[in-house]
């Protein structure tokens, strides 16, 4: 039996609430309101993935496509310095696509499926998962199908021992609940809910293979960093 590779989140609480790490060949989702470091988290993996194997990463390069403007080239270079890596190779590292809409995001991942293994891709981040579905599409088939093309999509760079990480927005009907929840909930294997209380963020786990517990965190400088 093999085991499973997994490559380190840079922190502890994190790294324990998954196993490990972020797995390879998984899809992990991270859900949550603004402000409650889901973005974050995507900047530092695409930081920590290029770390050597010995350090806990992949030696790997990631792709990040950003379909709300909100990544952020400064945040990589403080959390690259405080890896000890050289910023600019870190950001050269990172392959960046802003996607303003659905045909934007299908024509990267069109592109990756056939550059992914030239490139070293090791890790994949959809950061924003849903808005662009929710405002590209009114009619409710059309977007049915498109989400179906996603998960396709989706699926197939995991079946390809890469690691995919998107991100959900919540939506505001009886309370809280993750948008597009028709259509993701149970789709991922590890669905994390993100959370913010005073000046400490935390990490749940909604499904997981494990266990449910627990992440607690800060967002400084450096980027995400146990509490």
């Amino acid at each position: 039996m093999s085991s499973v590779t997994r490559f380190s989140t840079g922190v502890r609480s994190l790294d324990d609430l998954l196993e490990g790490g972020v797995e390879v060949g998984s899809i992990t989702e991270l859900i949550g309101e603004f402000g409650a470091g889901k973005t974050q988290i995507c900047h530092q993996l695409a930081v920590m993935v290029q770390l050597p194997k010995e350090r806990g990463g992949l030696n790997a390069r990631a792709l990040y496509i950003d379909t709300e403007g909100t990544f952020r080239p400064e945040r990589i270079i403080q959390i690259a310095r405080a890896k000890q890596l050289d910023p600019e190779k870190t950001l050269e590292n990172i392959i960046y696509a802003r996607a303003y809409s659905v045909e934007d995001v299908f024509r990267v991942f069109e592109r990756a499926k056939l550059e992914a293994v030239k490139r070293d891709i090791g890790l994949i981040i959809l950061d924003e998962a849903t808005r662009l579905f929710r405002t590209d599409f009114l009619r409710t088939g059309e977007r049915i199908l498109a989400y179906s093309r996603l998960l396709s999509f989706l699926e197939e760079f995991s079946r390809s021992s890469i690691s995919v990480v998107y991100t959900r927005q919540v939506v505001y009907s009886d309370g809280i609940i993750p948008a597009s929840a028709v259509v993701f909930d149970g789709f991922a294997h590890l669905s994390l809910f993100l959370s913010k209380k005073g000046d400490v963020w935390q990490s749940r786990a909604l499904s997981s293979p494990w266990s449910r517990r627990t992440a607690y965190y800060r967002i400084s400088e450096e980027g995400v960093v146990d509490v």
